[in-house]
This record gives C-alpha cells, structure tokens and sequence, in this order.
C-alpha cells in the first residue's frame, strides 16, 4: 500500500485499505450503522459508504442514478474514451441496462448448474491431491498451501489457459484489486502485462479453437456479430480476476472461522448433512466482495449530497451483518435456518457465477476436514488479509491436532 495517513474517523474519512479496515471492518461498520449510515470520504476522488442493509439494497437496485461502467474503487477516473458504452471494461458486471440483460445472457450458460455440478469430481480431486502434497505434517497453511490453488486451477481450466501460468494469475489478482490506492500512472503502468497475456491468449485460441469459454466468447454473437474483442477480453478478465479471487477469499475466510471455532469444526466433521446450510452462514459472515458503483449526475440520494462520478462502495458484508435484517445478525449460527444473504449481491449485477463458488466452497471445506478434523490457529498474529474490495485471508498458519 501507498505511504498515506491512517483513518481516524471512517464516518468521514473512510478507505477499505486502511490496516484497521482491513484486518477488522466489523466494528467499523457496526459504529457506522449506529451513527452515520452512509459514510463519506474525500480519498480516491470522493466516495460513500452505505452500510446498512436498505442503503446497500437502495444503490445496488437503482441503475437510473448509478453507472456500473466500472466496479472498483481507485484514483482517478475513467472516461467515456476508456470504457466504451455500452460494454464497459468487464461486462457484464460493468454494463449498464440494457446491454446488460444481453452481455449477461452469453455467460449464464457457463454458470448454469448441470455444467457446474459436473466439475465436482474434477475440484473434489484437485483438493485431494493439494492435500496429498502437503501430507501428515503438524503444520498446515491454510492460504498459501490449499486454498489459493483451487478457484485457480478451476478458472484456468474454463478459460482455457496454460497450467503453468497459475502463479501469474494470482499476481493479477493482486494488481487489480489490492493496488487501488496507487497513482492512477501507477495502474496503467501495472495492467500492462495482464493486458499483453489476455491479448495472446485470444490470439492463441483463433489460431486453435478449442472447447473452453474463450472460444465460446470468440464465436458469440450478439444480433448476428462476432463480439467485439474488448468484449470477449473483458469478459475473460472479469472471469479470471472476480472467478479466483472472491472463492479464494471465502475459502480462507470458512477455514479461519473453523479454526478458531472448534465447536462448530466438531459439527461439521459429525454432522456432514449440516454442510449446505454451514456453507450459507459462511458466506453471509464472511461475505468477501464490495463492489462499486459512480454516480451519474449530481443529486440528493439517501440524504447525501452526491456529486457526478463519486464512488458508491456497496458493503455486501456489512449489510449481512445488520441487525434489522438478521436476528443475532453479529453472531456466526451454523445452523441458521432462514438466510438471504446478499453476499453474491443484489439487483441486476447478482454474481452470475454464485452456483461454482459454492461448489468449490463446499467441496474445499469437506475434503479439509476430513483429511485434518481437528485443527487450530498456529499463530494468530501472522494471520495477513487482502486489501481491497475483496477480503479473505491469505497466510493462514494451522496446528493439526491429532
């Protein structure tokens, strides 16, 4: 992160890399809700905060005053020039209606469930054999050895892309999310090499089609065209960064929680049926992704003063954890029998890709803890989270008890 000074009042001043923010946002947002529901800041150009569940629900259904052009939050601006309408960047989570119903109908064939279910034993092998390598040992990382290479080697299959290139995607990653608080040069100068590998990537795949979402998107058409080709390199890109980065974060964030929860670890490992109602509280407290919006035209909206182009960061994870929705809603219930949470988000922009994130989730966890039941949290102090829109642990040392 850039040398900046820290936050001393989120109300007014709030930045998502600040450490405090980053290792801790709960009780930040939970002081926000009591006393400033939408919080302001001047950093990254000038944002807002809602934080509870009614503001976060109010921006995220109103496409007539807030663009999707593009969802992360940084320095600087883009231009009409930069993100031709109607695609945006990544559509199509950076579309706006109506080409946002079109963009989203040539993916959701990917996602649909027949196709995701049938990648089960595909993922269920990988973690085995993640597992396998790292053996008996009393020491487990559960970030840098297991969790980081499995939304990876998923995301990397669909597209299409070379195995041997996984650790570059990771670093990808981390450009585009965990660096939003560099000078917007800064940004360019570090999006060059993503942007040189997906353009070879389309290269390669006209010269050999293979059968892989890329070809998919190079061979869709929209009214009898081709997709122009910033469209199929958005849609790629979103695929990858939003596809590794966010089930990566839930993932740690589930396994962190067990580590530091042994009663409901012991639940789990004797209870398996419990599973996919444990998966639904994992995500709604330890939803990973916040996502932004710009404002289209100066107005007064939740009774802010919004002006043109100022960031809208959608707290997903913070409305989860409003009491007015959720009974006991700052209290982890692994049996929580009502649950709609908006942890993959709401309105049009709903993570199209929510079916596959469970899945691999669910199978990440079981295959966990059956290999290792009982385990702790080795040292708490080195634990590390991402910065960004995006949090989820990423060195996570556990003790293996036996």
């Amino acid at each position: 992160m850039t040398d900046k000074p820290l936050v001393k009042d989120f109300a007014t001043d709030w930045d998502h890399t600040d450490p405090q923010w980053v290792t801790d946002p709960y009780p930040i947002w939970e002081d926000l809700r009591k006393r400033c529901p939408v919080a302001h800041t001047e950093r990254y150009g000038g944002g807002w905060f809602p934080a509870t569940h009614a503001g976060v629900s109010a921006v995220a259904k109103d496409t007539e005053h807030f663009t999707s052009r593009t969802v992360v939050v940084g320095n600087g601006r883009p231009t009409d020039e930069d993100l031709p309408a109607p695609i945006g960047l990544v559509p199509p989570i950076s579309s706006d209606p109506p080409f946002h119903a079109i963009a989203r109908r040539l993916v959701l064939p990917a996602f649909a469930p027949a196709p995701v279910n049938a990648l089960e034993p595909q993922i269920r092998a990988l973690c085995a054999r993640l597992l396998e390598k790292i053996g008996d040992s009393d020491e487990v990382n559960g970030g840098a050895q297991y969790a980081q290479f499995i939304p990876t080697a998923v995301i990397r299959q669909m597209l299409g892309f070379p195995e041997a290139d996984e650790d570059l995607f990771r670093e990808f990653v981390h450009i585009a999310l965990e660096g939003v608080d560099h000078p917007q040069e800064e940004r360019i100068e570090e999006f060059a090499p993503i942007e040189e590998y997906f353009t070879k990537q389309i290269e390669e795949h006209q010269e050999n089609p293979r059968d892989d979402l890329t070809t998919y998107l190079l061979n869709a058409e929209i009214g009898g065209q081709k997709l122009p080709l910033e469209h199929v390199f958005g849609t790629m890109l979103l695929t990858l960064i939003a596809g590794i980065d966010t089930t990566w974060s839930a993932i740690t964030s589930s396994l962190w929680h067990l580590s530091t929860h042994a009663e409901d670890l012991a639940r789990l490992v004797n209870e398996p049926d419990l599973m996919p109602v444990a998966i639904e509280e994992f995500l709604r407290f330890y939803a990973p992704v916040t996502m932004a919006r710009l404002v289209k035209e100066d107005m007064e909206f939740l009774g802010c003063p919004m002006k043109k182009d100022d960031w809208i960061l959608l707290g997903f994870p913070a409305a989860n954890r409003d009491p007015a929705v959720f009974p006991d809603a700052d209290k982890f219930i692994i049996d929580r029998a009502e649950n709609r949470h908006v942890a993959f988000g709401l309105g049009i922009h709903r993570c199209a890709g929510s079916n596959l994130a469970r899945l691999e989730l669910r199978i990440a966890i079981e295959e966990f803890i059956k290999r290792y039941p009982r385990f702790e949290l080795a040292d708490p102090a080195a634990v590390t989270w991402a910065a960004g829109q995006v949090r989820g642990a990423r060195n996570l040392p556990f003790r293996i008890l036996k």
